[in-house]
């Protein structure tokens, strides 16, 4: 699944002013001068300004240059040193509530970047709920494999919006289908489709997700829709769906989803897909189907193979003279004696059997 993208502004400096009357002038003047370097790319000078500077160890003097030049070294790209000034500066306890909330959400961001997840939601706790405090949390219950937890502040965040970002859709569709909400996943891939109904991607995600709910004739519906809009399937496409259905045991649902594709002209007919098809009736227990076709894949093609399956489906079914005669093909057309033999054998066994508890039951 696609992480959700964060956007992370590297270069945010709160106010500096607000606690003047406590700063002596010439520290007042570097931390601005180092901000307006910073906001030119003049890193070099920034860092400049802030060395030259003489402060008192401890003061709130000593805590604002840490914070500056933790924002200074966030901006040339060090996660780890920013987070290591700005926790620093925050662990002071002399900030303004202002700059407690603005350090506590951006050393969420960092501990994102440098991938510590939960020191992100350590640092967000007691925070005030906002779009930008419920994204970081997102990624970083994302980042921690629990989904579960992502998903409702995601919920909560797309809440009420009229409009919500592509990634944010697709974010809600590959969450929900990763818990297995499929017609929840459902829902918000119908908003995506909405939004792109000639991208063949859309329809065919669409029809996925209706598959793993279970929902196989909306799903074949779902790609007949898409087909009669000119959306062009590729064949591998579509037995991947087959698949799908056939890896989740159910391969009578994978069979109806073949037969509507067939009979749409969705799946081009051929003998590998008659075979697949047979196959897939065989799995599910279908063998009068599953017989039908191995016939007439049988005549169509003469292969032994084929008539000796067609023996099995026959003898499995009790119809011992279409067996055998279904083995009699087979072996002039060159299928091993051994295998035959074997069939005879056993079809002989239960004959034998089917007769002996027959007479038994006469004279009672």
């Amino acid at each position: 699944m696609k992480p959700l993208f964060l956007v992370v502004c590297l270069c945010v400096l709160s106010s500096q002013t607000a606690l003047a009357q406590s700063i002596a002038p010439d520290v007042l003047h570097a931390l601005q001068a180092a901000q307006s370097a910073q906001q030119a790319g003049l890193y070099a000078e920034a860092e400049r300004a802030l060395k030259a500077v003489k402060i008192k160890p401890n003061s709130l003097e000593q805590v604002l240059v840490w914070r500056s030049q933790g924002y200074l070294v966030w901006a040339q790209g060090h996660s780890k040193r920013a987070i290591a000034l700005l926790d620093k500066a925050l662990r002071s306890n002399q900030l303004s509530a202002e700059q407690v909330a603005e350090d506590r959400l951006n050393l969420a961001k960092l501990s994102l970047l440098v991938k510590n997840y939960r020191q992100a939601l350590e640092y967000l706790q007691g925070v005030v709920v906002t779009d930008e405090v419920l994204k970081v949390r997102v990624q970083a219950w994302q980042g921690l494999g629990r989904l579960d937890k992502a998903l409702p502040l995601a919920e909560q965040y797309v809440q009420g919006k009229k409009t919500i970002e592509d990634d944010w859709l697709q974010f809600m569709v590959s969450v929900n289908a990763e818990l297995k909400r499929y017609g929840q996943a459902e829902i918000w891939q119908k908003q995506i489709l909405q939004r792109n109904v000639d991208q063949l991607s859309a329809w065919q995600q669409l029809a996925t997700l209706q598959q793993l709910a279970g929902q196989y004739v909306k799903s074949l519906a779902t790609l007949r829709t898409a087909y009669s809009r000119g959306m062009q399937f590729s064949q591998a496409d579509l037995q991947d769906l087959i698949h799908l259905a056939a890896a989740s045991d159910q391969p009578w649902q994978a069979a109806r989803l073949m037969v509507g594709m067939l009979e749409t002209g969705l799946l081009t007919a051929s003998v590998a897909h008659q075979e697949r098809l047979a196959l897939l009736h065989w799995q599910a227990r279908d063998y009068q189907s599953a017989a039908a076709e191995y016939a007439q894949l049988a005549k169509q093609t003469g292969k032994g193979q084929y008539w000796l399956d067609l023996a099995q489906l026959e003898i499995q079914q009790g119809h011992w003279d279409a067996g055998l005669q279904a083995l009699a093909a087979a072996e002039k057309r060159g299928v091993s004696q051994q295998q035959i033999r074997a069939w005879r054998d056993w079809v002989k066994g239960r004959v034998e059997l089917e007769q002996q508890r027959s007479n038994q039951f006469a004279r009672k």
